[in-house]
């Protein structure tokens, strides 16, 4: 594990940027090395669920996965001390795990749903291999990690919630050991345990099921992520064998990182070069997003969520010579703490205790 390097400063040739400053054809090396330790490694690799949480901080395990026929689409995340929570900003951040949620969102024309349902300490257990969230859990069981769902799901302008339920496993193919730090002062950390990952969806309501491809990592930090951050640009990509990942963005102290991490069949992270900056629509809410691609194009398949500081796209592009189908993610931390933001959060995520 390590420190993700910093970006190198925009000069007049926009793409010299990611060419190493050579020429506008060169290709040039990666930004910098990965330095020094960010997590222990005498642990197995796999989520744990009993990780003490402090004051200010956070802790989420995020799952995305695409169907093989690519017709659907689902990202769960299980928070403790939820970033997004307009509850924990209110409360002072003081007990992280009183503001717990799992946020599903199942993508497809037929059985789309969206689930933000916070939940107090009361409704939250933390155990090593289950985290209980109100009615619903995250289970590491025999190396997979099983995912039960008893929600309803959020809408807006509509008062009656619809019955969310059923259960979905993830079966890694490959497992990594190496998180990596996101500021040189160690208060935000990255790790993709399961960088490449099968899926299986069964759901009661609505009534779907499928299988597909899928990843899992988590991030955690030790104050609110809006003190660490600007922004930042995310990506995960299939790539043959082996599994790309794209991370970048700008700290809340205007510094910048990016960094292209190459997973291979084992899962060990590899920093490779970075490929070209490829821009993307802006969403309905004008909200700025980027991949990165062979000779800087890729279009978007489905913008999976458009919110005002959150997007999250599938996108079709070539990535290192592969046809590859990536899930994308742009987050607008200075917009999410804009007090018009903020208002409008509780009607997208209630709280229940």
């Amino acid at each position: 594990g390590g420190l993700l390097p910093p970006a190198r400063q925009p000069d007049s040739d926009p793409w010299a940027l990611l060419r190493g400053r050579r020429d506008p054809s060169g290709r040039g090396g990666p930004h910098g090395r990965l330095v020094g330790e960010a997590s222990e490694r005498s642990l197995a690799v796999r989520p744990y669920f009993d990780t003490l949480v402090p004051p200010q901080g956070y802790r989420w395990w995020y799952i995305d996965a695409l169907s093989d026929d690519e017709r659907y689409g689902l990202t769960i995340i299980g928070f403790i001390g939820s970033v997004f929570s307009p509850y924990y900003k209110k409360s002072g951040r003081s007990i992280p795990i009183d503001h717990s949620c799992l946020n599903i969102a199942l993508y497809g024309r037929k059985g789309a749903r969206w689930v933000m349902t916070e939940r107090g300490v009361s409704d939250t257990i933390q155990q090593r291999d289950t985290l209980n969230i109100g009615p619903s859990a995250m289970r590491w069981d025999n190396d997979r990690l099983i995912i039960d769902i008893e929600e309803r799901d959020i809408r807006l302008g509509i008062p009656w919630r619809r019955r969310v339920k059923g259960q979905i496993i993830l079966h890694p193919e490959m497992l990594n050991h190496r998180a990596f730090k996101l500021d040189p002062k160690g208060r935000h950390h990255w790790q993709a345990i399961a960088p490449r990952a099968r899926i299986e969806v069964k759901m009661d309501a609505p009534d779907i099921a499928w299988k597909g491809s899928g990843y899992l990592d988590s991030n955690h930090g030790s104050e609110p992520i809006e003190n660490g951050f600007k922004s930042w640009h995310w990506s995960r990509a299939h790539v043959a064998k082996q599994v790309a990942v794209i991370y970048e963005g700008t700290r809340r102290d205007g510094s910048e990182f990016a960094s292209a991490l190459r997973f291979d069949a084992s899962g060990t992270p590899q920093e490779d070069e970075l490929p070209l900056v490829a821009p993307l629509p802006l969403t309905w809410w004008g909200m700025s997003r980027q991949t990165r691609a062979d000779r800087g194009h890729a279009s978007v398949i489905k913008t999976w969520e458009d919110s005002p500081f959150y997007a999250r796209t599938a996108v079709a592009a070539r990535m290192y010579g592969e046809p590859v189908t990536a899930i994308q993610e742009s987050i607008s931390l200075n917009r999410l703490v804009n007090p018009v933001i903020q208002f409008m959060l509780p009607y997208k995520m209630p709280r229940e205790t």
